[in-house]
């Protein structure tokens, strides 16, 4: 059983009014709390945001955080981009105020299975790719959290019958108490978010939570292949592996070209390698985890092989964007740190011109270097982080600092000759200049399309 919670007459204190506070605000007012949301930015930043607020009863603590709102609260929500060092939410915790992530409030009033899937990179993708086995499998499937619709907003619509597929960020894990999946993923782990979390350990100390209160019914799903995933399994629950290198005891796995999943001594053959259309070792693996996950969840495995064919991949992650005379653009916008950008680089044989930077997060560029030398022909740099990154990588790759995208895809068409392709995977946050990688993406789609609409026309006119 969950731990459950009631809100109708508690206080509740919302922090941060982003999408998640915002949900949360409305959610736990509609419960019949007594809510106040609070965020460091002024009403003139949050319109439209504050009318809905107002709307639903919410009382608000605009332009800072005031130490003595958190003290007189009976349970503080806290949106993933608030700091858990917060000195305000430390003396909430030290009043014995419990200090949540929306996915642990999410958690206690969901119905239904759960399965959580965290790592560095591939959540988006293997979340999105089990929800579209289970819906091929017919199986009642919810999608939330950190893929862009907050866990909270799934709750009305879950039941006992629905499996809920969930992506959970080091941010949300990090302020979780009771939180546990039925079935929780740990893609990989590499140097992420430093610039928050501190350090390596303490990070990966936060995404190994997602099995913290597992009990021995519940299941583990581990990537064998990464060193640092395979010694921080759970202490109780079922552990399945998946690999793309090794046979395993239990989960999925790689044999020549087919993959295959191996339970209580019997194997099954899923489906081809080939099956799998989207690029890249790494989106093998996401496979193989989605598939543990899919089968754990309830789906048949006849079922599998022709949901995986179908999968049109995720918006944002190596994404085709169009061809312009020859060269060929992709978006992995969602790149927003180095190991997802080297796997985004090594998805292509070359040559490359590849587009980096924007809001640094303290993990070294180094490790670019010798993909970069192998691959790319140019590194176009734009956001703060370009002289970090110009720096880290002299010697390995000629470097143009573009500035802003809308540069760099200039300098890119200037470039480039055909067979070409021209590779926006930044390794940095994308807040310096844009509210999210989402809206990266989208103006980066944009100007591409901009730019091949004003190349054709000039065409046209020449040809007239």
């Amino acid at each position: 059983m969950r731990q459950g919670v009631t809100l109708d007459g508690k206080r509740v204190l919302v922090v941060g009014l982003a999408r998640t506070g915002l949900v949360a605000s409305i959610f736990c007012a509609a419960y019949g709390a007594q809510v106040t949301a609070t965020d460091e930015k002024p009403e003139a930043e949050l319109k439209e945001t504050v009318e809905k607020l107002r709307a639903a009863g919410v009382a608000l603590e605009l332009g800072g955080h005031r130490a003595e709102i958190f003290l007189n609260q009976d349970l503080i929500i806290v949106s993933p981009g608030v700091s858990a060092k917060s000195p305000s939410l430390e003396l909430a915790r030290n009043r014995g105020i419990p200090v949540w992530s929306e996915i642990e409030l999410a958690w206690r009033l969901l119905r239904g299975k759960l399965v959580a899937i965290t790592g560095s990179n591939g959540k988006t993708t293997t979340t999105a790719l089990v929800a579209h086995i289970l819906q091929s499998a017919k199986i009642p499937v919810l999608v939330g959290g950190n893929i862009g619709t907050p866990l909270l907003a799934k709750v009305e619509a879950s039941s006992d019958s629905t499996v809920t597929v969930a992506e959970v960020s080091s941010f949300q894990l990090e302020l979780i108490e009771a939180f546990r999946p039925d079935i929780g993923v740990l893609l990989n782990l590499t140097p992420d978010h430093l610039d928050r979390h501190g350090s390596f350990e303490e990070y990966a100390r936060a995404k190994q939570r997602i099995f913290e209160n597992m009990i021995d019914r519940d299941m583990a799903i581990l990537n064998a292949d990464d060193l640092e995933v395979a010694r921080r399994g759970p202490a109780h629950g079922h552990v399945f592996w998946f690999s793309r290198q090794k046979r395993v005891a239990a989960g999925a796995f790689l044999r020549g070209e087919e993959i295959i999943f191996r339970r209580e001594g019997s194997e099954d053959v899923v489906m081809r390698r080939s099956d799998i259309s989207l690029r890249g070792e790494h989106n093998l693996e996401n496979a193989l985890a989605a598939v543990s996950a899919s089968i754990l969840a309830g789906a048949p495995i006849d079922s599998i092989a022709l949901a995986v064919r179908t999968f049109p991949g995720v918006e944002h992650r190596l994404e085709f964007v169009q061809e312009i005379r020859g060269v060929a653009f992709y978006n992995d916008s969602k790149a927003t740190n180095v190991d997802a950008a080297l796997k985004a680089i090594e998805a292509f044989p070359g040559p490359l011109i590849v587009i980096l930077g924007g809001k640094d997060k303290g993990a070294p560029y180094a490790p670019l270097c010798e993909p970069l030398k192998q691959r790319a022909k140019l590194a176009l740099l734009i956001g703060a982080a370009a002289d970090k990154i110009a720096a880290e990588l002299e010697g390995a790759v000629p470097v143009e600092r573009a500035g802003t995208i809308e540069r760099a895809v200039t300098l890119a068409l200037e470039a480039a000759k055909p067979g070409d392709t021209v590779l926006l995977a930044p390794a940095c946050a994308s807040f310096d200049q844009f509210e999210n990688f989402e809206q990266r993406g989208r103006v980066f789609k944009e100007i591409v399309a901009r730019m091949a609409a004003e190349m054709s026309s000039a065409s046209s006119v020449k040809k007239g």
